[in-house]
């Protein structure tokens, strides 16, 4: 089995494999936010590229999310803070969602054979699960518009971290390598050691502390959500 780490959706062509399971990776915030949802009840996800699908999900009934640039946008009953769904009123709900990347991500990696959704706060369900299907791993991180981030990238360095230490995985994948190394220098303090990243200060400025420290605790909400159909559910 073989694990590769493709750091933007826009070069996922480069990596896709016809039976490859492609984890999508948005630390901050999109991926940690579905994680939360599905662990505080949700019924269904449905992911969309753009603002306009959203509203008019909502327009037909959905409750719906939608956020750029790190702020929700107006008129949506949620964004993509995890804390917008720690809340008895998404039980039981389909929410279609739209985000600044995450979907994004989503939406480039749509032909792969199953797309399942990471984060730090899923991260040892994930990886046993990955462990269990011996297959080959594709990483997609989300990034931020189309370039490469710091914190996507260190989830994906854990993932492999995992997976080629004790898994029978392997990597030839200069980027996967990377992130291994990269993980491995941060682990011990994440939110230390991207006091610098870009992503982490643009939140910051929008006073999402919070947000922040909440999506680089491992292990809160231990279930996978995968993708069938236009759907996110539950695995």
């Amino acid at each position: 089995m073989n694990i590769e780490v493709c750091y933007t959706p826009q070069a996922y062509h480069l990596f896709h494999k016809d039976e490859a399971i492609v984890v999508v990776i948005d630390v901050f915030r999109a991926t940690s936010a579905m994680v939360t949802a599905f662990y505080n009840g949700v019924s269904k996800m449905i992911p969309v590229a753009t603002v306009e699908e959203a509203r008019e999900y909502q327009k037909n009934g959905y409750m719906a999310a939608a956020e750029r640039n790190g702020e929700m946008i107006e008129g949506f009953e949620l964004g993509n803070s995890p804390f917008g769904y720690m809340n008895n009123k998404v039980k039981g709900k389909i929410i279609a969602i739209s985000t600044t990347n995450g979907t994004q991500a989503i939406e480039a990696s749509r032909k792969a054979s199953k797309i399942v959704i990471g984060s730090f706060l899923n991260q040892d369900v994930l990886c046993e699960f990955l462990e269990a299907q011996k297959k080959d791993v594709i990483l997609v991180c989300a990034g931020w518009k189309n370039k490469f981030n710091l914190e996507d990238t260190l989830f994906a360095g854990a993932v492999t971290e995992y997976l080629t230490s004790r898994s029978g995985f392997s990597t030839s994948c200069d980027s996967a390598i990377a992130s291994q190394h990269l993980y491995n220098l941060a682990k011990h303090d994440l939110y230390a050691f991207l006091s610098n990243s870009s992503h982490r200060n643009r939140l910051a400025k929008l006073d999402l502390e919070r947000d922040i420290r909440y999506c680089l605790t491992a292990n809160q909400c231990p279930v996978i959500p995968v993708m069938e159909g236009k759907y996110l559910v539950k695995m």
